[in-house]
């Protein structure tokens, strides 16, 4: 039978059975016929045809998990020292820097994305808590690039570095007259020896026109338009073939920042130069409709999505706006795991396979961040309560969940594998990875969508506790709310200087099935339900209070790609089996849910919010389900495999038996490398020549050509070692040799080993090579007119013991 659909802005997209649950149920209003792709359809609804929100600056948060967030990242921002963010900026320049440089990223050639994200921190700081320290800061930090670019005298300004092939890392500006000579030279994240450096251009310009619209600070759009003119000029020293080599480097969302300049100076320019900044490989297929984003890195295509929808409200034109709606659908309904955020390993995997997709690495911060920036354009077209149904959905449970506000620290990913701890940034790290900047931006502005006005309607789209300016009524909005532990939010009038007849729109969620009910002065009313909205409309008054009641049921929900694994929310809010602390080791089974009816044995705690026991139905034993974004120090389990009682009997050895190799498996593991991967190969240092990043059959690795290699670092542990690497079993006939700290242990010989599926291969390392070292160089080396791999990921484990479940073949040699 085919998948139900509903049409959504324009487009109709499916809604399976036990999938993401956006379908608007009893209370929705039918909504006119679209295609499934195009402009979007003209519905029969009173809510407005467009929409923007109040300015940040007019909310203020109210005691709650989201006001102690942008406080703990308050201080986190002013601790920081703006001084050794701009420490390259100055040195390369030529001017002594006041303060050393940080660690981590900051002293990688990726140095300087994180004063970007700064200066557009410390403006939704301001925004947010009108705190004048942050606009002082930021103020300042514009002064010194100014200063440092009328040094360079070039209009460039920056600290990005490039790594010279003796390992010397020096100022990165010396790439771009290479590339201006056609001389462009990228694996897909390094350019000429500097790390995605157009991606960190982006945060540095974003920064600055964040601080220009912030308070009007004209310096910061004089720095910015002079990086702009830079760049132009790189840019059209390239013909258009140059020009999609170039962009097969990450570049943010330099895009959008060339057309939110246009939109600054009315210079359409800079339009232009917005315009050429589109990614044919990527871009073309989401125009024309198609889902081919497997084996894509995520984060580097969102922010291009960014850049279309505001090159779209500029220029007018479909095309990007119709690339932005389907990338959009097809993220958050193929690509997205429960709590809103996408990803394995930074990667899309192909669509409907987040159930095999279960892993230590998924959900990078900086996906979520760049995919709600892009929600908030796609609602300001038509507003559509299911774009804030996924807005609300990744912001509490992943967004949330990406910073401790014990220590303002943030992470990377948010593993969603059973009993994998999040790892936090702390403030003696100086790691500064990508999800530290965009966790800065995202703490700073909690506030910025949950009201917003449209004709002569207000809408409410996240209930957040907070109070409002509301200017085109002159009004003041209190939002008074529990939610997403208790069902009622009210919103007061508490001024209303121009009373009059106008609507207030509440967003009913869809997972509520029309359930909610409406208040207005304690009286119940019947309010008009519409695309996700309770809408009253009536002559309103200083004073007057309308509450929505929405109910905060259990319920399950499996992931794409498995009815069979599954996930608990309450409301909006994803549930998590606490498996303890973080200081307690996890190596049991991964707890399975086993019945007909799971969901009646849950009883609420008394006096804990959020809070689950269980009886009966988890094995191997009963767990208490808590609220998974608050698990900051705390272990949990999200997915589960779902089993009635009759399967869990025919399947638990199995089962068990599986998660017992799993689990042997990950305690002699000391290293893993993803090879093909950006990350984990700079993470693990990887160098090589005449080598290439390969992708196959939803596979990533790498491999060499004769005359070249690739090595990288693997950590050690003491005792006999396995280096174990995995291969496509029909690979033509090739010779290699693996080497350890220069030593060869094995020579492999692939040639349609195990036709039609990948298989690994073990390699002992002799003890002497690894003893007394913290870690050792893998390198794999072909041999002459030959190739080494593609190797697709590659180990580093103990040797199994005697009683240990046989994990991978012997070696081939």
């Amino acid at each position: 039978m085919a998948d139900p659909v509903a049409p959504i802005f324009g487009w109709e997209i499916d809604m399976r059975a036990n999938r993401r649950e956006w379908m608007w149920g009893m209370a929705a209003v039918t909504l006119a016929s679209a295609p499934a792709r195009g402009m979007a359809a003209v519905a029969t609804t009173a809510l407005p045809p467009k929409a923007k929100p109040l300015p940040l600056s007019s909310v203020r948060l109210l005691p709650s998990a989201y006001a102690t967030a942008v406080e703990a990242n308050r201080t986190y921002l002013l601790r920081l020292s703006a001084d050794r963010l701009l420490h390259n900026f100055m040195a390369y320049a030529g001017l002594p820097p006041k303060a050393p440089i940080y660690g981590g990223w900051e002293s990688d050639t990726i140095a300087g994305h994180t004063l970007g994200h700064y200066l557009t921190a410390l403006v939704l700081m301001h925004q947010q808590t009108g705190d004048e320290a942050c606009r002082t800061r930021a103020d300042y930090v514009v002064a010194e690039l100014a200063r440092a670019q009328a040094k360079r005298g070039t209009g460039y300004v920056g600290a990005l570095g490039r790594k010279r092939k003796d390992g010397t890392i020096v100022d990165g500006e010396e790439i771009f007259p290479e590339v201006m000579k056609g001389d462009i030279r990228s694996g897909g994240f390094d350019l000429n020896g500097s790390w995605s450096p157009l991606y960190t251009v982006h945060k540095v310009f974003a920064g600055l026109l964040d601080v220009h619209a912030g308070w009007g600070n004209t310096q910061a759009l004089q720095v910015a338009t002079g990086l702009a003119e830079y760049f132009a000029k790189v840019f059209a020293a390239l013909d258009d073939a140059q020009m999609q080599t170039l962009l097969g480097c990450e570049y943010g969302g330099l895009n959008e920042s060339y057309a939110e300049l246009s939109a600054r100076t009315g210079e359409s320019r800079w339009l232009a130069v917005a315009e050429r900044l589109y990614d044919r490989r990527v871009l073309d297929p989401l125009v024309a409709g198609e889902d081919k984003l497997a084996n894509f890195h995520a984060n580097t295509q969102v922010p291009k999505l960014v850049g279309l929808a505001r090159i779209h409200e500029l220029n007018g034109k479909p095309a990007p706006a119709n690339a932005a709606k389907f990338f959009w659908q097809a993220v958050t309904q193929h690509h997205s795991y429960v709590i809103g955020g996408n990803a394995d390993r930074e990667y899309f995997t192909g669509p409907d396979t987040i159930a095999t997709h279960i892993t230590e690495q998924t959900c990078e911060h900086c996906n979520s961040y760049n995919m709600l920036k892009l929600t908030r354009h796609l609602y300001g077209w038509q507003p559509d309560g299911a774009l804030f149904d996924y807005y609300e959905r990744a912001h509490l449970n992943h967004v949330m969940a990406a910073q401790n506000p014990r220590n303002a620290g943030f992470s990377y990913m948010t593993p969603l594998m059973s009993g994998v701890a999040r790892d936090y940034s702390t403030p003696a790290d100086d790691v500064f990875w990508c999800c530290v900047g965009s966790g800065m931006e995202s703490h700073a502005k909690h506030g910025e969508s949950i009201f917003w006005e449209g004709g002569n309607t207000l809408l409410v789209n996240l209930y957040i506790p907070a109070e409002a300016q509301w200017r085109t009524r002159g009004a003041t909005l209190r939002l008074d709310t529990r939610y997403p532990y208790e069902p009622e939010s009210r919103l007061t009038l508490t001024t209303l200087s121009k009373p009059g007849r106008f609507a207030i729109a509440l967003r009913v969620p869809s997972w509520a099935a029309g359930k909610a009910t409406v208040q207005v002065n304690g009286a119940a009313v019947e309010p008009v339900f519409a695309q996700g909205y309770a809408l009253v409309e009536r002559r309103w008054k200083k004073g007057d209070t309308v509450s929505i009641a929405i109910p905060l049921d259990l319920r399950i929900e499996s992931a794409p790609g498995d009815a069979d694994t599954v996930a608990v929310l309450r409301g909006p809010m994803v549930l998590a089996a606490d498996l303890g602390p973080v200081a307690d080791k996890w190596d049991k089974a991964d707890p399975a849910l086993v019945g007909t009816d799971l969901l009646a044995a849950f009883t609420p705690v008394v006096g804990s919010a959020g809070s689950y026991a269980t009886r009966g139905i988890v094995r191997p034993g009963d767990l208490s389900f808590v609220p998974f974004y608050s698990q900051y120090e705390r272990r949990s389990a999200v997915y589960f495999k779902r089993f009635t009682d009759a399967a869990w009997k025919r399947e638990e050895a199995a089962f068990l038996t599986e998660q017992a190799r799993a689990r042997d498996l990950a305690a002699r593991s000391v290293d893993t490398m993803h090879l093909g991967e950006m990350q984990p190969e700079r993470d693990h240092g990887l160098t090589s020549e005449i080598s290439y990043p390969v992708s196959y059959r939803g596979r990533n690795g790498r491999d060499a050509r004769s005359g070249g290699y690739f090595e990288f670092a693997m950590k050690t542990r003491p005792g006999p070692l396995i280096l174990q690497a995995s291969y496509w079993g029909d690979e033509r006939a090739r010779d290699f040799d693996i080497l350890v700290d220069n030593v060869k242990i094995a020579t492999q010989h692939l040639e349609a080993d195990q036709p039609g599926k990948f298989f690994d291969v073990d390699y002992p390392i002799p003890l002497a090579l690894t003893k007394g070292k913290a870690s050792v160089k893998i390198r794999f080396l072909p041999h002459d007119k030959s190739a080494a791999g593609p190797v697709f990921g590659a180990r580093l484990m103990t040797a199994a013991t005697a009683t240990a479940p046989a994990t991978r073949s012997a070696p081939t040699t």
